[in-house]
């Protein structure tokens, strides 16, 4: 071997990735001035690809394997350096690799609530956040839209732009999906799909896929949640009678906890009926409830009209006693609020019966 074969031998690169960093995307072999030796072996494992970059112009694509930098796998580079067969100077270009494998736990969630039309609570917004796993599906692309010419690229510097495509895309499949907003618990994984083709398109334009997508919640605004938990209490309350005796058994187990088992039992029974009496007409029982006594009628009052001029007011019970010692005659005229104009006292029925308990007068002698 020729001191010349050595020295080639000597400058002959091996270009590889072997960090191991699950956060890097995408990183750039360092070389210093970027030359690389003709012949240099290149080793790209699964998982990988490398990409030359040559004068800022994307050159040729390596998928896993190992390879000999020569002309005859090179095509695209060596049209673009015009090399003829046998030419063995060093050339300059940029190798990047990128990481080819699924990339996990990438989270997403709405900034702000998104607002849509719900068939039973009418206008609401929800907020919703979830993961998904993100991978680089074609490189060229990716490198051309995404990377550009820096040296290293993590995940992170990709996570905020998917996740507000993936927002977007959630806001309009949401709005248009026409799901009640009690029913989106049960339908996240169709919605995850939904979103997800959605995407697609649009990811693929920077050479990104997402394989998977999941929604891990949709939650409403705190007011409309609460709301919603008094409605469920109510109807999981039913039956009041079962209600207010659990409610009293309830505190009879919370006091008698105490050790007084008789304050417990009227403290229980106790909170049942006040509970039972302020829940108002759910808690009234129509068969059971007490009797409430009509109002009383209203007392008459009387006015007398004798010799012009009358006297007066006088109750039912004065009118009797007048009756009874001859003031008072069935010929009298009499009045009272509500009656129309003077009428003889033997024309009022509540007055004609003053008379009636009295003895005619007698026969005349015979």
């Amino acid at each position: 071997m020729g001191i010349l074969d050595f020295l080639a031998g000597e400058f002959i690169d091996v270009i590889e990735w072997t960090e191991d960093d699950p956060e890097m995307m995408v990183w750039r072999f360092e070389r210093y001035g970027h030359e690389i030796k003709y012949g240099a072996k290149l080793t790209v494992r699964e998982g990988q690809v490398a990409v030359f970059v040559h004068e800022g112009q994307l050159a040729d694509v390596f998928t896993p394997g190992l390879y000999m930098l020569e002309t005859n796998n090179m095509p695209v580079l060596t049209t673009l350096q015009h090399w003829d067969h046998g030419f063995r100077s060093p050339f300059k270009s940029e190798i990047y690799f990128l990481r080819t494998t699924r990339m996990p736990n990438f989270k997403w969630g709405t900034k702000n609530p998104v607002m849509l039309r719900d068939p039973e609570f009418g206008p609401v917004r929800i907020r919703a956040f979830g993961t998904y796993a993100a991978r680089i599906s074609d490189p060229a692309v990716f490198m051309t839209e995404i990377v550009g010419t820096e040296g290293a690229f993590t995940r992170d510097e990709i996570s905020f732009q998917i996740r507000n495509i993936i927002v977007q895309e959630f806001s309009r499949a949401i709005a248009q999906s026409g799901i009640p907003v009690l029913d989106m618990a049960a339908n996240t994984g169709e919605l995850g799909k939904v979103i997800g083709a959605a995407i697609a398109p649009v990811l693929g334009q920077y050479g990104l896929s997402l394989p998977e997508l999941y929604i891990e919640n949709i939650s409403l605004p705190d007011a409309v949640e609460k709301a919603l938990d008094k409605r469920t209490s109510m109807g999981l309350i039913g039956d009041l009678d079962r209600y207010t005796q659990y409610a009293a058994a309830e505190a009879l187990s919370a006091a008698g906890s105490g050790g007084d088992s008789a304050m417990a039992a009227g403290l229980g029974a106790g909170m049942g009926m006040a509970m039972a009496q302020n829940m108002g007409p759910w808690g009234a029982h129509p068969a059971r409830a007490a009797a409430t006594p009509p109002p009383p009628p209203v007392e008459h009052v009387w006015h007398i009209a004798e010799n012009g001029a009358t006297k007066g007011p006088f109750s039912k019970a004065q009118m009797g006693r007048m009756a009874a010692e001859g003031a008072l005659t069935r010929q009298s005229f009499v009045w009272t609020a509500g009656q129309d104009g003077w009428k003889r006292a033997e024309d009022v029925t509540e007055l004609a019966q003053l008379f009636t308990v009295m003895p005619p007068p007698p026969p005349p002698e015979a």
